[in-house]
């Protein structure tokens, strides 16, 4: 198996400007996030950014930049723009790492890239993990994930899905465990360079826009998308001031 991993790292981030370059632990997060992916059996790394300021810290630790357009409004795009500048072949495995997963493991990076290697009748794959917690499967910021007996994503929502009809109509029985009928959606994608262009070029769904969840627009569009339960516990990202504060909790109980 062979894969790359390309990291979008952009500064202004509405919840948290700065983000990338903030010092968690005494370096920036981005750091930590390329650091994981160091550890993974990927054959190269790719932080792509438009901002200076992360381009020259990610070479200070050794990164490889890809400099894009700030035109950008998702990950994607800007990956796009990686494939055609450094001339990435159509069937070459690219895993989009966010550039707020700083907690993301190895393990993880190589399973989902495994994934897309051992269906190629799918054109993206991701992870998952099971929900315990009722307030997560209620949260809107949790993505839920619906998928079938073959492994492939049938719907992503930010409603709480499947709805146990049962349990959640009986007040008691939804305070029991949700372990193993709800599923969480870990953002970590990979998808064959070639498809790329093809996503990029169909419109966004209806659905998508509803949700705010880009990776419908491959379900709307017909194509599979294939997911597992992770094979380790992820950590969280960031996205707010209070997501850092968790995750600096959690690294520094670690160290």
């Amino acid at each position: 198996m062979s894969f790359i991993i390309v990291i979008p790292a952009r500064y202004d981030s509405s919840r948290l400007p700065g983000k990338p370059l903030k010092k968690l632990l005494g370096k920036p997060l981005l750091q930590h996030v390329y650091e994981c992916a160091t550890r993974s059996d990927a054959s190269e790394i790719i932080i792509a950014t438009d901002d200076e300021r992360i381009e020259t810290a990610a070479k200070s630790f050794g990164a490889d930049v890809c400099m894009t357009g700030s035109q950008h409004t998702s990950g994607t795009e800007r990956i796009a723009e990686v494939i055609s500048t450094r001339n990435i072949t159509d069937d070459t495995i690219v895993v989009n790492l966010q550039g707020d997963e700083p907690m993301m493991p190895a393990a993880c990076l190589n399973q989902v890239a495994r994934l897309l290697t051992d269906k190629p009748e799918c054109s993206m794959s991701t992870l998952c993990e099971s929900i315990s917690s009722q307030d997560d499967v209620f949260n809107p910021n949790v993505v839920k994930v619906v998928f079938d007996r073959l492994g492939r994503a049938l719907y992503f929502s930010r409603a709480p899905i499947p709805w146990d009809r049962n349990r959640f109509s009986n007040e008691q029985g939804a305070e029991a465990d949700m372990t193993g009928t709800h599923f969480r959606h870990i953002g970590l994608y990979a998808y064959r360079a070639g498809y790329v262009t093809k996503y990029l070029a169909a419109p966004a769904s209806p659905v998508e826009k509803l949700e705010s969840l880009e990776q419908l627009r491959v379900l709307w569009n017909g194509d599979q998308i294939a997911i597992s339960e992770a094979v380790e516990q992820t950590g969280p990202g960031v996205d707010t001031e209070n997501d850092f504060n968790q995750v600096e909790a959690l690294m520094s109980s670690l160290t």
